[in-house]
């Protein structure tokens, strides 16, 4: 899978842009506030229909104008598709090969990315929101089931939570036992969809870490349910009385969190920097081999100025465990390990909202 052209209009600091990429590495460097991250952003919103930077459309909007729209054409095995998305202050809409989409959900799968950032290396260190984040973007990109049931989830957990905040008004418990049965469902798949995903993701970035650490350490990942599937229908009923008092529902799926070990102790107590980078970038490459594995074809690598986070070393894991694999990379200068890639397609000088294909 690659993009093979890429078109915004009013997107960000970009009036007009249209690009073709190179089936390779594609470097955007510039300085910083230039608009190298705008160009993955565009490309993380037709995946994902979100961005990873801000919940607010109008932020993406170039200033003063109404509307923004990317455009791109995506090659597959043995299909092209044409994604066409468009966001104005109050929606967002998407296309897909001249076919408008009922729900924006329907992108996951059309174009499969993982990105990595230097917000990415704090994925140990953030909050649980971050580590569900990671479970999600990969796990709906990759099952439209999964997508479907967090969907239910959340919209049946915010009835709920209406439904507790009513509670004091009308003393009528008879909704509760409607949602906890419909939460109880949806949580279900949940959280045994997130099993499967941790144990197989784990399976994969603890081979990866052996061999990056020089087969001195050894990772867990480790899935932390806040209730399991089993016990959910007793505990829902059991926290009812506190739910009530604090208008919020205290247990489901949308309170898990992840743990990492390494050697047996905790990576976020313990670990030193250079260990945690280590493992967010297992987990990173983890991501590709099981996306591969699922849609039958490499994703598509964005490295949002990621490089010069990580020392030469993990620069040359990064890309010993990516050949073959589009990457679009923007960094403020070109690291050593790029160029010993050999298999740089196009390099991009990016300035002020404009984009000049200065060769290699």
């Amino acid at each position: 899978m690659y993009i093979k052209e890429l078109a915004l209009t009013n997107f960000r600091n970009y009036e007009e842009l249209n690009i073709s990429l190179d089936k390779g590495i594609n470097i955007f460097k510039g300085d910083n506030a230039q608009g190298k991250t705008n160009i993955l952003e565009s490309i993380y919103l037709c995946a994902t229909a979100r961005s990873h930077r801000t919940h607010k459309e109008k932020e993406i909007i170039r200033w003063n104008e109404e509307s923004a729209h990317v455009k791109l054409a995506v090659q597959k095995n043995y299909v092209q598709d044409i994604i066409d998305f468009h966001l104005t202050s109050k929606a967002k809409s998407a296309i897909i090969n001249r076919m408008p989409i009922g729900r924006l959900g329907e992108l996951f799968g059309c174009l499969n990315i993982v990105m990595f950032s230097p917000e990415d290396l704090q994925l140990i260190k953030n909050s649980p929101k971050e580590r569900r984040r990671f479970i999600d973007i990969e796990l709906c990109q990759i099952d439209k089931l999964y997508y479907y049931s967090l969907r239910q989830y959340h919209k049946v957990l915010k009835q709920r939570n209406l439904a507790l905040k009513q509670y004091f008004s009308n003393k009528d418990a008879s909704m509760l036992d409607v949602w906890d049965m419909q939460l109880e469902e949806y949580a279900s798949a949940v959280i045994k969809k997130r099993h499967e995903f941790i144990q197989e993701i784990n399976e994969i970035a603890s081979k990866i870490h052996d061999d990056i650490s020089g087969h001195k350490e050894k990772l867990q990942v480790i899935y932390e349910p806040n209730v399991e599937v089993r016990d959910f229908g007793k505990k829902i009923l059991k926290y009812r009385e506190k739910d009530i008092l604090y208008q919020t529902t205290s247990i489901g799926p949308h309170r898990d969190d992840l743990t990492f070990l390494i050697n047996d102790m905790d990576v976020k107590t313990y670990g030193s920097q250079g260990q945690q980078r280590s493992v967010v970038l297992s987990m990173k490459l983890a991501e590709l081999n099981i996306m591969k594995k699922y849609i039958g074809e490499e994703p598509i690598l964005l490295l949002d100025d990621v490089l010069s986070e990580l020392d030469h070393n993990r620069q040359g894991d990064l890309f010993k465990y990516t050949q073959n694999i589009q990457t679009l990379i923007t960094c403020t200068g070109i690291e050593q390990s790029v160029w010993n890639t050999q298999k740089i397609g196009k390099l991009y000088n990016v300035k002020a909202g404009s984009i000049e294909n200065i060769g290699i």
